[in-house]
């Protein structure tokens, strides 16, 4: 009797799990609002267009920092990417008009917020309004007017009218001292930063000593604005150094101390 041949066992089938890896998907952070934008330095003309594509005359690039290299930009309305390496077919270009000064892009034009977000003109020509960074420039702008007016408040006289030459003048001479605080404040709230380097200026007060000593005949300029001399007897006091206006050189020498002594001797006729 022929015997049944046993058939091999089946060999097993080795089993290898193979780990497919999910492609990461980059987060879209782009915030989705309408932007307003700017010409800076308070400029309003009645239009301003902006250049919106590459040329000569306005190199319009953007570094990529991930690629390494310079880019080119083009606004082209029917285009999603706002760099030309990335836009296909035919494209339809626009101008970017700021009409005085203002220019509303509303969150449906994404590419041209993008475009504005990457223009190499950002900062230098116009900027995005931002309502917290305007908030923070507008506390710090109030607390300067606020120091500057309080130390306005509590001037005295002698060197509010010191502060106020400098704007005014010689019209200071003839205001009374109402009106010198009345425009020294005023001048405080309006220019707060000038003021404050004014009033930080010990040369100022002592120009101004220069100035109404020159107006009340105590000493005397020369006619070429080149020396000062005593009124009473001629007798020259100090040479004016070449391309120096005159005043501002006496203040300087007032603190030396042939200049000082001057300046005690001035003070006492003054009172």
């Amino acid at each position: 009797m022929e015997k049944t041949k046993k058939k091999p066992a089946a060999k097993a089938v080795e089993t290898v799990e193979k780990t497919v890896e999910t492609p990461k998907v980059k987060k879209d952070t782009w915030e989705y609002k309408d932007r307003n934008y700017y010409l800076v330095g308070n400029k309003e003309p009645l239009t301003y267009t902006l250049p919106s594509k590459h040329n000569s005359k306005y190199p319009l690039v953007w570094f990529d920092p991930k690629r390494g290299y310079e880019r080119e930009l083009r606004y082209a309305t029917n285009q999603e990417s706002i760099f030309v390496d990335e836009q296909q077919g035919q494209v339809t270009l626009k101008h970017i008009v700021f009409e005085l000064g203002h220019l509303m892009v509303p969150k449906e034009k994404r590419n041209l917020q993008e475009f504005l977000d990457h223009h190499p003109h950002r900062a230098l020509i116009f900027e995005e309004y931002d309502s917290e960074v305007e908030a923070v420039d507008h506390v710090d702008q109030l607390e300067i007017e606020l120091l500057a007016m309080n130390a306005a408040s509590e001037m005295e006289v002698d060197f509010a009218e010191a502060i106020l030459r400098v704007e005014l003048g010689s019209k200071v001479s003839s205001m009374s001292s109402k009106e010198l605080k009345r425009d020294l404040l005023l001048f405080a709230r309006n220019k707060p930063e000038l003021f404050i380097d004014l009033a930080n200026d010990d040369n100022v007060h002592l120009r101004n000593i220069a100035i109404i000593s020159v107006e009340q005949r105590i000493i005397k300029l020369s006619g070429d604005n080149r020396s000062f001399s005593w009124a009473s007897n001629d007798r020259k006091l100090m040479t004016v150094p070449f391309d120096e206006n005159p005043y501002s050189a006496m203040a300087a020498w007032f603190k030396t101390d042939e200049g000082l002594e001057v300046f005690n001797s001035i003070n006492k006729k003054l009172k």
